[in-house]
């Protein structure tokens, strides 16, 4: 019966015609409607149809399994009774009758690069059409020849499901009907020149098998959530002026279970939501939960930028732990990884066969030192996968803050290269403009969903956090890496030898509110030799727990947004592991339990006390006393509010009583004490303020009024006027 030539037939059999869903399904041929379908597995193929008509045995015109049959006069609805060669049957219905389920709109937003829902078109998602049940699949790849879903449900054969061209824009789709969630799945390319290329996971994937199956996997989610009220008081307009405290996570090594397992997503609800309560923190960071292949990247290369690993759990697990988290009044950021992506094959590396995501130039395309590639920044189809993925994470996901690693990577064409290996810009420079326009289009979008962003940038690029519209690249905060450089090199000196590093100290007030600074001691300082916070302290034992005592004393009284890293609250001996847990067992020895008690109180002071964080980004907001006594090592400076209120901090970074210290006040009074990094609670040896004590009109540091105290040794101090006159 088939009208079709042999080339044809051939090329249908082989899944390299261009346009199956021309000849595949339910046609008019030379006056007569024909059903054509691909079997590959059939012995034989009977057409089966509504109102009780008879099934019709199809001929088989192809010995790879192409079998056609003429449909009778006003039948439409139809499927398939397949046999295989051992006599067994199935029915299936054809995915070539269904049409597309891409709008206009979609295609042409898509086509422009600024479809801001692509996670709800591309990739898979459970749907109905014609009634139907099945899954819709969708994928970019403009220069492949052919695209086909894989999976078991076609037993891994790229001909029987290739996917419909929409060529203006490079997008493939189909409607698979009669699977559904928890269905494995790849897609099958061939490039321009016809040839086989390996299996990809989905770019666009909501879960992926574990490792080393690399297959995507069908989800819908049907969580419901709980957070309304945290959501509702999203705004626009980030609240700079309130308290942020991070705690930084590596959920694979937090805290594991029996046998070193991971926790699950779920159990991690219940522990870790709790645990960070109770730390006092404002919010959670979780390093990458993208889906990524291998667990010593941390989560810094990864293959799924929509799909939070499935390490944990699934993705409405995930959900839940967020959810959690929201409940208990904690922010959720997480780490994201825009910055490059591994050369995994089953990624997005050649995706179609040609340099699709990344630049064809290694001097362009290529991190040498990371052995990965760099996004095309100046593709806009990749700027929309990219913000795209920002999006999912904050508007499917409920993410507050997305922190943005290597920006610094990203902005300079000659990142970590030598003078031949890169490629200027148009005017000769060493400037990324098209990643510089990339990263303030991504800052414009998130900030009008409510969500904020972390730069983590450790150059001298100005404006990371001004907006755009002012010259800047419109991240809210940027990590301070200067300071924390600097401040950790003073506090490894050996005190006898600070009074030589004083300025280490106080050279990052220097440019503390060019920037809306956030003070990261974060897990890039406690690997890779560096060893631990505690570790890198001198002296004998107590003198290294009252130095980082007094470090984060020092840490939470200076201007700027807070984060630490786990196990920095419980002063972990050793370097961070990220195949085991933290090392909660020092805290059964009471000066471990001292620095955890000593974190807890830090943030609820820092959290309940204005003068210590509303004005963290202005000159306003602080004010040194004495930054010149590098003798003594001490420091002393006042941390203002917007209503005037103010509070008094001292640091003495040596091991030495500082008996009669006098200090000038702006105010007449009397004053107690709020925090003593040396109180007998967190370790310490109980020297301090422990009465209320009075100013005396005795002037110093351009002060009327001063206080004379005792400074307790290797200590920061924090004090309130409780009664002024």
């Amino acid at each position: 019966m088939t009208r079709l030539n042999k080339a044809t037939l051939n090329a249908l059999a082989g899944g390299r015609y261009g346009n199956p869903f021309s000849l595949y399904g339910l046609h008019r041929e030379d006056g007569k409607r024909v059903v054509r379908t691909i079997q590959p597995q059939a012995e034989s193929v009977d057409l089966l149809l509504d109102g009780g008509v008879d099934p019709l045995p199809m001929q088989r015109v192809h010995p790879d399994g192409i079998f056609e049959v003429e449909m009778p006069p006003r039948k439409r609805n139809y499927h398939f009774r397949v046999t295989d060669a051992n006599g067994t049957s199935w029915e299936v219905e054809d995915a070539y009758r269904f049409p597309s389920l891409l709008g206009d709109l979609d295609l042409y937003l898509m086509g422009q690069g600024s479809h801001r829902d692509i996670f709800r078109k591309l990739g898979a998602h459970p749907a109905s059409s014609l009634g139907v049940k099945g899954t819709f699949f969708a994928i970019w790849a403009p220069n492949a020849s052919r695209v086909s879903v894989i999976g078991e449900f076609n037993h891994w054969d790229g001909r029987c499901h290739v996917m419909r061209l929409h060529p203006g824009n490079g997008l493939w789709e189909i409607f698979i009907p009669g699977i559904g969630q928890g269905e494995y799945y790849k897609f099958e390319l061939l490039d321009k020149q016809g040839e086989l290329l390996p299996f990809k996971s989905d770019p666009v994937g909501q879960f992926h098998e574990a490792p080393p199956g690399n297959a995507s996997v069908v989800y819908q989610s049907h969580y419901e959530w709980q957070d309304a009220d945290w959501i509702a008081d999203k705004s626009p307009v980030p609240k700079m002026s309130q308290a942020v405290s991070i705690y930084e996570v590596h959920l694979g090594s937090w805290r594991r279970g029996e046998d070193n397992r991971f926790l699950t997503y779920r159990e991690l609800a219940d522990d870790l939501v709790a645990y960070v309560q109770k730390m006092n923190f404002t919010h959670v960071e979780l390093m990458p939960v993208t889906e990524h292949p291998f667990d010593g990247s941390w989560g810094y290369q990864p293959i799924g930028m929509y799909a939070p690993t499935q390490r944990f759990g699934q993705p409405d697990d995930f959900r839940y732990l967020v959810d959690r988290f929201h409940q208990a009044g904690i922010g959720v950021i997480v780490d994201w990884v825009p910055a490059h992506f591994p050369k995994d094959e089953h990624g997005l590396r050649r995706l179609d066969g040609t340099a699709l995501y990344e630049h064809e130039d290694p001097r362009k395309g290529e991190h040498t030192d990371w052995g990965t590639m760099i996004f095309n920044f100046g593709r806009r189809e990749v700027v929309n996968y990219l913000v795209g993925s920002a999006l999912c994470w904050i508007d499917d996901f409920h993410i507050d803050a997305l922190r943005v690693d290597a920006v610094a990577s990203m902005l300079y064409l000659d990142y970590s290269r030598k003078e031949d290996e890169w490629l200027p810009n148009e005017f000769g420079g060493n400037e990324h403009i098209e990643a510089v326009d990339f990263l303030r289009h991504l800052n414009e979008v998130i900030h009008t969903y409510g969500a904020t962003s972390y730069a983590e940038e450790s150059t001298a690029w100005p404006g990371v956090s001004r907006p755009t519209d002012a010259g800047g690249l419109g991240f809210t905060y940027k990590w301070n890496m200067g300071w924390m450089n600097d401040t950790l090199s003073y506090m490894s000196e050996d005190p006898v030898h600070r009074k030589y590093h004083h300025d280490k100290m106080t050279f990052g007030l220097v440019y503390a509110f060019d920037e809306n600074f956030v003070l990261p001691l974060s897990h890039d300082e406690v690997v890779h030799g560096k060893r631990s916070l505690l570790g890198r302290m001198p002296g004998d034992e107590w003198q290294r727990f009252a130095n980082l005592r007094a470090y984060y004393g020092f840490m939470y009284a200076h201007p700027g947004k807070k984060l630490l890293f786990m196990g920095a609250e419980i002063a972990q001996e050793k370097e961070w592991n990220h195949d085991q847990s933290l090392d909660w067992h020092l805290l059964e020895q009471p000066l471990h339990q001292g620095i955890q008690n000593l974190v807890s109180d830090l943030n609820q002071l820092y959290r309940d006390t204005t003068a210590l964080h509303e004005l963290d980004f202005s000159h306003e907001g602080f004010e040194w006393i004495d930054w010149q006594d590098a003798d003594s090592s001490v420091l002393c400076w006042l941390r203002r509010a917007s209503d005037d209120a103010f509070v008094v901090c001292i640091s003495n970074f040596t091991p030495l009583v500082r008996s009669g210290y006098r200090i000038g006040v702006p105010q007449a009074g009397r004053f107690s004490e709020l925090l003593n990094t040396d109180s007998v609670r967190y370790g310490g040896s109980g020297v301090g303020v422990h009465d209320d004590i009075h100013t005396e009109d005795v002037s110093a540091h351009g002060h009327q009024q001063s206080l004379q105290i005792d400074l307790p040794p290797l200590a920061t101090i924090m004090l309130k006027i409780t009664s002024p006159v």
